[in-house]
């Protein structure tokens, strides 16, 4: 009686602390909106640089109205989609690398972790001399940004499992394939998810970038093009619907990180 007590309360404190993180973040969004439009306002700033709400949320309205805008997002999504695999593939399969074996973790994780907080748009010349100003250019530079928070969440990962589990399916003669699916992917599940997580964003950062340097299509050849006519409204808005599909996905993919492995 007394457990079932002591679960209520917890789950009912549980319940009030998600409110009132749900209700600072929605006072937080619209004080920063309020500020905005305030700003917009009050004459300090020309009109057509910081525009009123209304004015983005017309924006907005005629971007998502305009077939344009879904033929961009396509490459776009196309892009990173490729940089997501390729990155997300090879960064993978190196951390579990570096996680498994001490000596390549000695010799390569220093060089991971030193290049991974540097800026990845300073590779994007070598980028364009090897291929071009086209896609390829964008999944590459996606690709570049990817691989390192995967590899460095993998090899954090595969230190992680229990010992234990690796003996469990060497005595039931478990091969590669299943100790792979059925013991290590399972236990690395978490800290893969995290990193597919920073992933992704470090992926859009970096393909957008890219669009906006050297693009013929994409959001970033846009959101440049918009600038190019001062067209603030549709720059702002199209910044605004980046934010949100962005902010979505990851989301989706955070769920992932709280479902119970089947």
């Amino acid at each position: 009686m007394a457990a079932d007590i002591s679960v209520a309360r917890s789950g009912a404190r549980r319940s009030g602390q998600g409110r009132t993180t749900l209700a600072i973040r929605a006072a937080t969004i619209l004080t920063l909106l309020v500020l905005w439009e305030l700003l917009a306002r009050s004459g300090l700033l020309y009109e057509d640089v910081v525009p009123t709400l209304t004015a983005i949320g017309q924006g907005v309205v005629e971007i998502l109205r305009s077939p344009d805008f879904y033929a961009h997002l396509r490459v776009t999504v196309m892009e990173i989609t490729f940089a997501l695999v390729i990155g997300g593939t090879f960064g993978l399969l190196a951390g579990i690398v570096i996680g498994s074996n001490p000596f390549v973790a000695d010799v390569f994780e220093p060089l991971v972790y030193y290049l991974g907080p540097t800026p990845k748009i300073i590779f994007f010349p070598l980028l364009i001399m090897l291929f071009g100003i086209g896609e390829p250019s964008k999944i590459a530079m996606g690709a570049i940004s990817t691989f390192f928070p995967i590899a460095l969440s993998a090899a954090a990962g595969i230190r992680e499992i229990d010992p234990v589990l690796i003996r469990v399916g060497r005595s039931f003669r478990a091969n590669r394939y299943q100790m792979a699916m059925k013991i290590l992917f399972p236990a690395m599940r978490e800290p893969l998810i995290n990193g597919l997580r920073l992933a992704f964003g470090v992926s859009v950062i970096g393909v957008l970038l890219a669009e906006m340097k050297f693009a013929r299509n994409g959001l970033g050849f846009m959101v440049t093009r918009f600038y190019q006519q001062f067209d603030m409204p549709a720059m702002y808005g199209l910044v605004l619907i980046i934010f949100a599909v962005a902010i979505s996905v990851n989301a989706l993919i955070g769920r992932f990180s709280h479902m119970r492995p089947e």
